[in-house]
């Protein structure tokens, strides 16, 4: 295939708890919300990196599809709180810059910045809902 551009432009997250969503997305990681909208108690949040609307995070209640039985709703909610129901990698030209503002604000550290033995400096940490949240360092 040739002349197509495909490009990535939302990923989903589920949130557990807008507000702290929100606290963690925009107050800490400094994200941009574009848009965020409701319907009867729950709220989807779409959240960027300054100045990258086209790349954005989807952050929306968990489970709301209204097929899931109470049961499978139960086990979505557990899966996201253990961290292991869904992930996201960022990437950063400062990772030990943003590890230290995450650090420092309360985030759930899962990895301090490490050299991996494949060729990448990362780390991790959880958010508000406990979705596992990589950062891979640019390099310079």
């Amino acid at each position: 295939m040739t002349g197509m551009n495909i490009t990535i432009q939302h990923a989903f997250l589920p949130h557990t708890d807008p507000e702290a969503a929100l606290g963690f997305y925009r107050d800490i990681l400094g994200f941009e919300v574009l848009a965020d909208a409701g319907y009867e108690d729950m709220r989807w949040i779409t959240v960027c990196p300054v100045g990258q609307p086209g790349t954005s995070i989807v952050l929306h209640p968990p489970a709301a599809d209204p097929g899931i039985t109470d049961d499978e709703r139960r086990t979505i909610l557990e899966l996201i709180a253990k961290g292991v129901y869904t992930a996201v990698t960022l990437g950063t030209d400062d990772l030990d810059g943003l590890f230290d503002r995450l650090q420092a604000a309360g985030a759930d550290v899962v990895q301090e910045p490490i050299d991996q033995d494949y060729g990448v400096r990362d780390c991790a940490f959880r958010d508000p809902a406990g979705n596992l949240i990589r950062v891979t360092g640019t390099p310079k």
